[in-house]
């Protein structure tokens, strides 16, 4: 296996600008929202209102029944009641699917995809992380699949967020972050580890964040050759479970 440096010493800089203009988070580390930041409350009862109209209040995802342990799920109304050491992390909870932008770096250029997110729990003081993602084509067509994680997130009582993601694309990552607010957080890799068959793989930095119209958006800026950052993804994703 390969160890590579993490991005927190990648320059110091910030995690990727994105256009403030549809609500996704921005460079300075806030989300974009008009310059005008919702309490917690106010967030919590336009997410109802949105789940009431979408019906993704009513959904959630499969699970097997004749398992002897509490069962996965993505809507905070069903199933388990979430661990009271994950509500820094409450917002994230569901199934978000949506459209992004992507840098291929071996081709050197860029790509729309789409992308569906699962983060669930099971009342224990971690979230279950799986994302898929495939190539569209400029009608939303599918083309081809793209990048796969899955991994967990996880809180300390010091605000200190530990994700940790495996790629199918063979390496694995631990990131260490912290939330910005009640509805976006910042992460940076620390250790990137490469199986003996992987694509190599660098630091990265990711931002996360809820923006006013309820959609979680996100960039990823990774680590490249040179030692700089340089935007790899970016998409913007709507709730279809909880």
């Amino acid at each position: 296996m390969t160890s590579h440096p993490g991005a927190g010493d990648a320059g110091n800089e910030p995690v990727g600008a994105a256009s403030s203009g549809d609500g996704v988070p921005s460079g300075d580390g806030v989300v974009a929202d008009g310059g005008a930041h919702r309490s917690g409350d106010e967030a919590i009862n336009q997410a109802e209102a949105r789940a009431v109209e979408s019906g993704s209040r009513e959904r959630n995802i499969p699970t097997w029944d004749d398992l002897p342990l509490p069962a996965d799920t993505a809507n905070l109304r069903l199933g388990a009641d979430l661990h009271p050491g994950l509500l820094a992390l409450l917002p994230l909870v569901g199934v978000w699917r949506g459209e992004g932008e992507g840098h291929d770096v071996d081709a050197d250029t860029d790509y729309h995809f789409a992308q569906q997110i699962v983060v669930s729990h099971d009342g224990q003081n971690f979230l279950t992380w799986e994302s898929r993602s495939w190539v569209i084509d400029d009608d939303a067509a599918f083309v081809r699949p793209d990048l796969r994680e899955s991994g967990f997130w996880r809180i300390g009582e010091d605000d200190t967020i530990e994700l940790l993601l495996a790629h199918a694309e063979g390496s694995v990552e631990l990131f260490y972050g912290t939330p910005l607010n009640q509805t976006s957080w910042e992460l940076a890799t620390d250790v990137v580890i490469k199986s003996q068959s992987g694509r190599r793989a660098d630091g990265a930095k990711r931002l996360y964040g809820l923006v006013p119209d309820g959609d979680l958006a996100y960039v990823e800026e990774r680590v490249g050759t040179d030692g700089d950052l340089f935007p790899r993804l970016s998409a913007k994703l709507r709730r279809h479970v909880g």
